[in-house]
């Protein structure tokens, strides 16, 4: 009897020792899986401030003035646009982009600007309405891909594409409304193309 309350008391006095040990083991093995998890995390950001906000919506309304320039046939005044859409996009406040902690966001986004910039001077020096098309589809991607990249939360819009422009290449453009009206083929196919996708970051 003297023996058996012996061993249960050593038994008692192990656990009472070792407990401590097992629940840090467990408290570190997930203080680990955190940090692991927390590296796998993608670049994040936070909202926006309203400098960097009104900065971006002035780049897209010179966007969109070049498209209905672009709907309307309109070289002259796409011309004019896309002088705008190149101010807006070097005047663009990058430095203004919040949680951006390893600057990755703020680089990619100067990168896509500079995209901007060069092709809608580019589409300047086009002289004729289809050369400036052309040039036109390399603003729009790069604004689409920028606009993802900073998560701009200030308006719904609309990722559009026509499958028959450039001899059935296909192209896309942005838009503030979900009708459609091409900015490749005008009057010609005014309603040709469909909406593919869309961004509203304000939710």
């Amino acid at each position: 009897m003297k023996k058996t309350l012996i061993v249960v008391i050593v038994l008692a006095i192990f656990v009472l020792i070792a407990r401590p040990f097992f629940c840090n083991s467990k408290k570190n093995d997930k203080s680990a899986g955190e940090t692991a998890e927390t590296k796998q995390q993608p670049v994040s950001i936070s909202d926006n401030s309203d400098a960097f906000n009104q900065s971006y919506t002035q780049l897209l309304n010179a966007y969109n003035e070049l498209k209905n320039a672009l709907v309307a046939s309109d070289a002259a005044k796409a011309s004019a646009a896309a002088q705008q859409v190149r101010t807006t996009a070097d005047s663009l406040k990058v430095n203004e982009i919040k949680g951006d902690s390893t600057g990755l966001i703020k680089e990619t986004a100067q990168t896509y600007t500079s995209t901007i910039t060069g092709s809608a001077q580019a589409l300047i020096a086009e002289k004729d309405i289809e050369g400036k098309r052309k040039e036109f589809v390399n603003i729009a991607d790069a604004i689409w891909s920028l606009t993802r990249t900073v998560r701009y939360n200030g308006k719904k819009l609309y990722w559009e594409y026509c499958p028959m422009a450039f001899d059935n290449k296909g192209a896309y453009w942005i838009s503030y409304e979900r009708d459609i009206k091409n900015p490749y083929f005008g009057s010609k196919m005014l309603t040709c193309g469909s909406v593919e996708d869309s961004l509203d970051y304000s939710k």
